[in-house]
């Protein structure tokens, strides 16, 4: 009589990292790889669709859509290096999304692993092209962009005492060929003390991004004010209304150095059908980063960092 042998499970031909558990609990490792394995298959399968994109592409920016980061890079300037601020989520400053299984997605509006929360808000589709500096501006491909923002009422997932068990707002992109990383969200809050923004760190490579001391790069986006100004004349937004009105580019604390003038994004869309925002960011790895991979210090409640409400720390520009 033959022994029936144990097989371990696989998911799309790759064997589990940890084959006693769930397949949502394989690790963010396991993800990644299966992301890639993906890419690989649309890329191959998507080709003979090129020419029929590139023409629906070429209509849409003939009617005026400028959803896409600049093709140019001639004039790009290395994208400036900021404070993760008290809410990183990177394990950096107490809780560390990056080890969780499923932190690799494009829409980061909803929870993910225990909880399925989603943040209420208007839709908005945030779109990083990086390029590499240190090899003649080439696109970055394969490296990975942690992003996060706070919500609709100025709160951050993993701190914030009402949403201290969420975790949404937060996610990972890797860079395509075109050195592209896509993510689709909700359009964030103005809080006390800071300019509307987004923060996001950015990797070499999808093995790095487990430990946030091996970013190369720590910025945020600043959102331009014609739109927020729409946004929050929208129900829930009410009070980034007043908030908005006590702060500017010129006297945020981030952005106050140069008005954010290579952080400030294209904006196309309304309330209605959701905005989409796209920045071009230069990274130069011969630079020393250092924005991220600490948590921060100085600056108490109040300070020119600006104080999230139910915010859990009140320290460090945020």
């Amino acid at each position: 009589m033959k022994t029936k042998q144990h097989q371990t499970p696989s998911y799309e031909g790759r064997p589990y990292a940890k084959p006693e558990e769930e397949l949502v609990d394989q690790g963010l490792q396991f993800d990644i790889g299966t992301l890639l394995s993906r890419r690989g298959v649309l890329f191959a399968g998507g080709a003979a669709a090129a020419v029929g994109l590139a023409a629906c592409t070429n209509s849409a920016d003939a009617a005026g859509a400028d959803t896409s980061a600049a093709a140019d890079a001639s004039d790009l300037t290395e994208i400036p290096e900021e404070t993760a601020g008290p809410y990183p989520g990177d394990g950096s400053n107490g809780p560390d999304v990056l080890e969780q299984s499923g932190v690799v997605r494009s829409d980061i509006r909803a929870s993910f692993g225990d909880s399925t929360t989603a943040a209420e808000g208007v839709d908005l589709e945030i779109e990083l092209t990086l390029y590499d500096m240190a090899n003649d501006n080439a696109r970055f491909e394969g490296a990975a962009v942690y992003l996060w923002h706070c919500n609709r009422d100025g709160e951050y997932s993993m701190y914030s005492d009402a949403i201290v068990n969420e975790n949404y707002l937060r996610g990972v992109q890797v860079a395509d060929a075109d050195g592209v990383v896509k993510f689709t969200s909700v359009f964030p809050a103005c809080y006390s003390g800071r300019w509307p923004h987004i923060h996001f760190e950015v990797y070499p490579d999808v093995d790095s991004i487990t430990d946030s001391a091996n970013a190369i790069a720590t910025s945020q986006i600043a959102l331009p004010q014609d739109a927020c100004d729409t946004v929050y004349a929208e129900e829930g937004y009410e009070q980034s209304v007043e908030n908005l009105s006590q702060v500017s580019l010129e006297t945020d604390g981030i952005f106050s150095d140069d008005g954010g003038a290579s952080q400030l994004p294209s904006v196309s869309g309304d309330v209605a059908g959701g905005y989409a925002i796209a920045l071009p960011v230069g990274v130069d790895t011969t630079t020393e980063a250092g924005g991220g991979g600490s948590a921060p210090s100085g600056g108490g409640e109040g300070g020119p960092g600006g104080t999230p409400p139910g915010g859990s720390e009140s320290s460090g520009d945020s």
